[in-house]
């Protein structure tokens, strides 16, 4: 085959695997769709519960009240059918993977979408709730908290962007040390600039208040923490051997030839 056969091949393939991953997420949003505005309320509920007797949340754009809970109906769509998103993404990869790399490849990408999702429900029933306290109770006198539904769309997805992102640090710190890019060692050496780094981060992606700035800045160096406990448990990666030929003459490497049996697929 090839080369521009093989190129059109992936090219069909991947067609394939986007045209799948887009039709169960037009499935998933159907249902969604349907319950938009209970997943609307459920999502502004730490705010509704902090608001003061009479506050309400508004709209100030005419189609607003339409279009504001079919992105919260997608947003729940695209949770839904995420492990069928990275499934289809795993299988275009794979057949390009060696077997190491396949095992270690599977269990991070659905820890990492588990992650994910951990961080987003930590940002929901953890973090919001006090965000909006601080938020409520320092809001001047005679002054009536109603937050136009877009703007708080936006400021919740950010949050959740945000806090999955933080959760996602234990796979980054694997990832380095299995590529045998940083060494545990480094890692641990660098724990006073990583904490700091955390706080910098926590004052820029959170309401400028203090609460919110602990409440991703403290998880964020927790968990990288715990990603230089897993990554130690799996020790460091070995280092490559070195080809040494007949002549007695170190190459620094292996012939190409010794590396073509190891892929698979």
């Amino acid at each position: 085959m090839t080369t521009d056969e093989t190129f059109i091949s992936h090219l069909v393939e991947l067609r394939a695997r986007l045209m799948r991953a887009c039709g169960v997420l037009v499935l998933g949003f159907l249902p969604c769709a349907f319950y938009a505005r209970e997943l609307y309320s459920l999502l502004a509920q730490p705010l509704l519960e902090k608001l003061p007797q009479g506050g309400q949340m508004i709209a100030t754009e005419v189609i607003t009240p339409f279009f504001v809970p079919m992105k919260v109906a997608m947003m729940a769509a695209f949770i839904i059918t995420l492990p069928h998103t990275l499934y289809q993404v795993w299988a275009f990869v794979a057949p390009g993977l060696y077997s190491h790399e396949k095992r270690l490849v599977l269990p991070l990408v659905f820890a990492s979408s588990f992650l994910f999702i951990c961080g987003m429900s930590f940002a929901y029933f953890a973090a919001l709730p006090l965000v909006f306290e601080f938020i409520t109770h320092f809001a001047p006198e005679g002054v009536a908290v109603m937050t136009d539904i877009g703007r708080y769309l936006d400021f919740v997805l950010t949050m959740f962007i945000a806090f999955g992102i933080t959760f996602e640090v234990p796979i980054f710190v694997v990832i380095l040390v299995r590529a045998g890019i940083v060494s545990i060692e480094k890692l641990k050496a660098v724990r006073s600039y990583v904490l700091v780094g955390a706080f910098v981060v926590g004052a820029i992606f959170t309401p400028p208040d203090v609460v919110s700035q602990f409440m991703l800045a403290v998880p964020l160096y927790l968990l990288y923490e715990l990603g230089i406990m897993v990554a130690g448990l799996g020790g460091e990666p070995a280092a490559a051997p070195v080809y040494q030929p007949a002549n007695g003459k170190d190459t620094g490497h292996e012939p190409e030839k010794a590396e073509t049996g190891e892929k698979n697929g």
